[in-house]
This record gives structure tokens, sequence and C-alpha cells, in this order.
């Protein structure tokens, strides 16, 4: 079937780059729309929706915009009627995917629009800058960055194979005939936080999960993997939650490496969404470093290398309870009842008997932090295992699907 490809681009500036791709998906029998996104120079090509419309949907005004325009007065009409336009589209099955073009402020505007289209929805963005750290523009949604290599000025040859590859790459995506599409039912779909000190656990966790009858999506604890969870619950997408890894909480502490931001550990708590928690790994940071070098800091501390550039020192005493009345601090939003599980042998593979990482003192410490600050409506579980012992994580899981049975 003939699919839809929304194209974002300046037609100041870019004209010729669009009317290539658009030429390549028509090729292809797919049909672009062309969105112009620019805002001064004139269009040296017939937008599909032009920019007077993009800014009209977004709530503003062209004339009164070029009466003294800048990017800061015009960019947030523009953003908010592309996101619009598309999201009516996709609502409506009249486009199946997205393509943009853009230099530093064309990819900061167009990865905005993408930033707030569903997940799953084919979102690519052919970029100038995408060879460098693009945390920034892709955030927490799954948006393809495709690194443009020369700048996106004009057709040359090799300018036309790039873009050849971008149009091939969207249509592609949009053919896909899988639907990331979650039916609202009995059983929500689980989310569950994890970390590679965790790993076996986390396995066991998912064969108890899917035993159970459930499905459950992992995310990688490392600061987008826990905000991308966190939106998931916002959007209705997952409806419980295994909060397995909290290294996220500890990193953010001292805003080192896999900081999870402020409102991590506080969505589900909000929306009353059935939860069962452990503070995985937060019993140590993740610092970014030159190979092997270890931080003046932190020299005086229990230490591993996880790899050759990420540094993880153990916490001492008192930077622990820091770490657990921030915990306590963020679980004040839980308004349901839920369930923290304690491990009383290491909340990681690093810190468990005999391991590297192992401190007893600073263990306990954290442990009656938490049991002293956690609200009253979280049930405090304590047991004499590793985080990862099987049986542990069983009652965990057991716990989690009584909750969710109790709500849905």
């Amino acid at each position: 079937m003939k699919k839809t490809i929304a194209l974002l681009v300046t037609l100041d500036t870019k004209d010729q780059e669009a009317g290539f791709l658009k030429s390549e998906i028509e090729s292809r029998g797919h049909q672009a729309l062309l969105l112009d996104i620019g805002v001064v120079g004139k269009a040296g090509i017939e937008a599909d929706i032009s920019r007077e419309e993009v800014i009209k949907a977004g709530g503003g005004d062209l004339k009164e915009i070029l009466a003294a325009p800048t990017r800061e007065k015009a960019n947030p009409f523009v953003v908010k009627g592309c996101i619009g336009l598309i999201n009516s589209g996709i609502v409506k099955d009249e486009v199946h995917a997205v393509l943009g073009l853009g230099g530093t402020q064309g990819t900061s505007t167009c990865c905005d629009i993408m930033q707030a289209l569903p997940y799953g929805f084919p979102k690519i963005m052919v970029s100038t800058i995408a060879s460098g750290d693009t945390s920034g523009f892709v955030g927490i949604k799954d948006i393809t960055m495709m690194f443009s290599v020369s700048d996106i000025l004009k057709l040359n040859p090799f300018t036309r194979k790039v873009l050849a590859n971008a149009a091939a790459a969207a249509c592609g995506m949009a053919e896909v005939e899988t639907k990331f599409v979650m039916e609202k039912g009995d059983k929500p779909l689980i989310g569950m936080s994890n970390l590679g000190v965790l790993t076996a656990g986390a396995m066991k966790a998912i064969e108890y999960i899917e035993e159970a009858g459930y499905e459950v999506i992992v995310f990688h604890a490392v600061g987008s993997g826990g905000r991308a969870m966190e939106q998931m619950m916002k959007e209705g997408i997952i409806g419980a939650v295994f909060d397995y890894a909290m290294g996220e909480i500890a990193d953010d502490v001292w805003s080192v490496l896999r900081a999870g931001g402020p409102e991590r550990l506080t969505v589900a708590g909000k929306l009353g969404l059935p939860q069962v928690l452990c503070p995985g790994g937060a019993e140590h940071l993740g610092i970014l470093v030159p190979p092997n070098e270890v931080p003046e800091a932190y020299k005086d501390h229990k230490k591993v290398f996880h790899s050759p550039v990420v540094f993880v020192p153990r916490l001492n005493v008192e930077e622990i309870q820091r770490v657990a009345d921030d915990i306590c601090g963020r679980l004040k939003h839980t308004k349901d009842k839920a369930y923290f599980m304690i491990p009383k042998l290491g909340v990681g593979r690093y810190s468990y008997p005999g391991g590297i990482l192992e401190d007893k003192e600073s263990d306990e410490a954290f442990f009656f932090r938490l049991k002293e600050g956690l609200p009253s409506n979280i049930e405090i579980v304590e047991r004499e295992a590793t985080a990862e012992d099987p049986a542990f994580v069983k009652e965990a899981v057991d716990k989690l699907i009584e909750l969710i049975q109790e709500k849905y």
C-alpha cells in the first residue's frame, strides 16, 4: 500500500534537497508530504503544507512574526504546528514516517517535533551534527540519526546518495507491518529497570513474569533508560513496574554518568501504578573518565573499572546515606501500596560477599536509612539474599503480580 512520508525541510535553503527526496520517495511508489519549516526566506519549491499553515497550526501568525523575526520567536509555533499536524495524520493513518534535514538549528527544530511523536512511529533525522553527542536531540525517543557527512547545502553526487539512502530508509520503515499498539486489557505491560550488575537476576525476573502470563519491557538504567521507562508510564504504555535498578539515583545525587533526572522514581507513585522496588546498583557510581584513570577524589575508595572509561567507586557510609535520603524523598510521591525489597547480602554483583566492592558497614547504613525514611505505605521486605538470588527475584515478581491483580 502507498505510504506517506512527512518531510520537515526549510524550503528557502534546502529546496533542491526537498525536491530530490520527494522524487526518490515517489519513485518507490509512495508519496511525500512536504512541510515547510522555514520562516524568513522565499521557498524555492512549493510545499504541501506551507509555513503559513504550519505556524497557524501552532497558534501563531506568520505576518506578525515577520515584522520582527527571530528564531526564538518563531520556533515554538513551528514546532507546535508540526507536532499537531503530524500527530493528526498519524491518528488518521495518513502519515506513516517522518524525515527531517538540518544543521544545528534544523536538527533542534526537527528533533523537538520528533520527540513529541509516538514511540514506534518511524523518525529519521539527516543531520550535519549526527556524529557527535546526539543525546540532546534524541532524548528518550526512538529517533534514527543519520550523519550527512557534508553540509546539507544544495545537491552534489555525494549528497544525492546520502539523501537517497535516507528516503529508502524512511520508505522501508513506513512499509513495515509490525505495529506497536498497546491494547487495553487486564494484563498491563510491565516495565523493569536493569543494570549489568543485575543481569542474571533480570533474566530470572523476565522468566517469572512470562510464566505468570505477562510481558515485560526492560530498560538499561543509565539515565536515558529510566527516563524512557517513566515516559512510557505517562503515555499509558507501561502499567506496572519492577524498578530493579537504582544506580540512576546514586548518579543523579553526584551528577555523573547514569543520572536519571529529578523525575526518576516519582512517576509510578504519582500515577498509582503497581510497583515493586529494589535499590539495585545504588551502592556505587558510574563516572566517565579517561581510560583507566582514577579521579583524585576517589583514590581512597574501594573501586573497579566497569570498562576502561567507566570508573566505579563504592560509596562510603556518609555518601550512601545521601542516596538513601534521596530515594526516600522521591518515593514520598507514592500514593498507593508498594513493596521495597532489600537484599541484605548485596544490591549488585560488585558488592556481594567476596566482591571487589563489598562493604558491610556501608550496606547497613544504607538499609537502615531506607527503613527509617520510606513512607509507611511502602512495605519493606528484607531478605538474607543477594539482589540476583532467584528466590529473592521470584518473591519480588510475585508481589508485583499480586499488586497488579488487586488493581486491574
